[in-house]
């Protein structure tokens, strides 16, 4: 990213950058890794919100690699693009924060007749459910490409279905005692942690130096924010070649919630098929015409 030394100076830097890359309705509007660098660094002069910005960096690296080959936004590559994001199964709210930073863009560069003008509702789109095998294949190349942390976030929600917001509750303390208490709703509810993943984190900790505290840190050693775990996690769900919009803790939570709800399920029908066959039994033995 580009050094921001004042607005004003942002202001005009970027002015005379994004002039550059405007040509006419034909040619489109030429994207470029600098022009998304420093519309990033614009807006996070003007103190947008540095979460914010991830998802529109992302946008527009994202948008930049479907576009032909010679990188100019038109009208008929936007419409291709917005197909394929509905295809690979984005999330109605990540396709309308690309849907911005694209607008954002196009608006700085003049060229207001190429925005997109329509924006998905939530309920547009189901959710995105994550098997089983995928949730293993996540664990599988955290494990492969060595990211311990990002490995022992996907399983703690997989296996937990930990609320995100109650994540800072994961501490070396609360780790030691097995479960966690939280309180996300009106009623507070007891999380127990499995052994062999109270064991797997007390090691991690034990090997990174943790001895009190949240256990899941930054590089400089702050618990890690909602936008930090979403996107460490998405990073393993694209190298493991899923859909990304599977790679965050709600996915995992609801992975969690569908097995426990199968299971009991399934235990329910037993539970029906065995009275079933006593009952079955006892009339063989004893019914009115015996």
């Amino acid at each position: 990213m580009l050094n921001v030394e004042s607005n004003n100076t942002t202001k005009v830097k970027n002015t005379v950058t994004y002039a550059a890359y405007r040509s006419d309705d034909k040619k489109g509007i030429k994207l470029t890794f600098e022009a998304i660098d420093e519309f990033i660094a614009e807006l996070r002069a003007k103190g947008r919100v540095e979460g914010t910005l991830e998802w529109y960096h992302r946008g527009l690296i994202n948008l930049y690699q479907s576009l032909p080959e010679d990188k100019r936004i038109r009208r008929d590559a936007l419409v291709r693009w917005q197909e394929d994001l509905q295809k690979k199964n984005y999330a109605p709210r990540t396709m309308n924060l690309f849907f911005a930073a694209v607008d954002g863009f196009l608006k700085k560069a003049g060229a207001r007749d190429l925005q997109i003008a329509s924006r998905l509702k939530p309920s547009d789109e189901p959710q995105p459910e994550l098997s089983r095998t995928e949730y293993l294949r996540l664990l599988q190349t955290a494990k492969r490409l060595g990211k311990e942390r990002e490995y022992l976030l996907i399983k703690l929600f997989g296996t937990t279905g930990l609320p995100l917001q109650e994540l800072s509750q994961v501490t070396v303390e609360t780790v030691r005692d097995g479960e966690i208490l939280v309180s996300s709703s009106k009623n507070k509810q007891v999380i127990h942690l499995p052994d062999f993943l109270c064991e797997e984190l007390l090691s991690y900790t034990s090997r990174n130096a943790i001895e009190t505290g949240a256990i899941f840190l930054t590089r400089d050693r702050k618990p890690m924010g909602r936008t930090n775990v979403t996107m460490a996690i998405r990073q393993i769900c694209i190298a493991a070649h899923l859909p990304e919009e599977k790679g965050n803790p709600r996915c995992l939570k609801r992975l969690h919630q569908s097995t426990i709800a199968g299971i009991e399920a399934n235990v329910a029908l037993l539970v029906e098929h065995t009275y079933k066959r006593i009952i079955e039994k006892e009339q063989l033995s004893i019914s009115w015409k015996t």
